[in-house]
């Protein structure tokens, strides 16, 4: 004998329908989920290689940083050896004005005149000295005024002394030439004397 569903259909079908959409939602869900995880993943390998390149620029910074310390280090040594070097140019250049200096100041020191003292600060030269008299002073400059190394003798301090120790005692101050102030009044005549032995 056949079965005789007594079940209404209508009541089948919803619960089928319902087991469906239970079934989508479900299904959804995972789907979301995995979704969801792959993205995560995907996020989370780009900010791990993203970091990686923010270390390794990181160290490339250290390491420039480094070399621009070096670099300074450098040319703060190289600043200090140029200057090293100039004061030794300036001291060999100075070396042969030294011994003029004297030379002149030899050569124009007149009789009766005695110097205490001579202090060099730039081209300024000072004289300290003991003169017999005040016109010997003036020879001096006078002869200052005319030498090849020495120039615009100035005269500070001069004061008379006593009878029991006669005589002045001066301060003077000059102004020492360049090499080519001192040396161009002597080309231009050696200039004149070859190109007249040339006539």
């Amino acid at each position: 004998m056949p079965s005789i569903n007594l079940l209404p259909w209508r009541q089948a079908r919803r619960q089928r329908r319902k087991k469906e959409f239970f079934i989508g939602i479900v299904a959804s869900l995972a789907l979301a989920a995995l979704v969801t995880l792959l993205a995560h993943l995907t996020v989370s390998s780009m900010i791990d290689s993203q970091q990686e390149r923010n270390d390794l620029l990181q160290e490339k910074i250290a390491e420039l940083d480094k070399a621009i310390e070096q670099i300074m280090v450098l040319e703060e040594q190289k600043n200090r050896m140029l200057s090293r070097m100039e004061v030794i140019d300036r001291l060999q250049s100075s070396r042969p004005e030294v011994v003029r200096l004297f030379d002149q100041v030899v050569a124009t020191l007149p009789e009766g005149v005695y110097l205490t003292g001579i202090k060099q600060s730039g081209r300024k030269i000072e004289f300290n000295g003991v003169a017999q008299s005040s016109t010997r002073v003036s020879a001096f400059m006078r002869n200052i005024d005319a030498s090849e190394t020495l120039s615009a003798p100035e005269l500070k301090v001069i004061q008379t002394g006593r009878e029991a120790d006669p005589g002045a005692q001066f301060t003077l101050f000059a102004q020492l030439r360049t090499v080519a102030d001192s040396e161009g009044p002597a080309a231009d005549k050696r200039t004149a004397s070859v190109s007249e032995l040339g006539r």
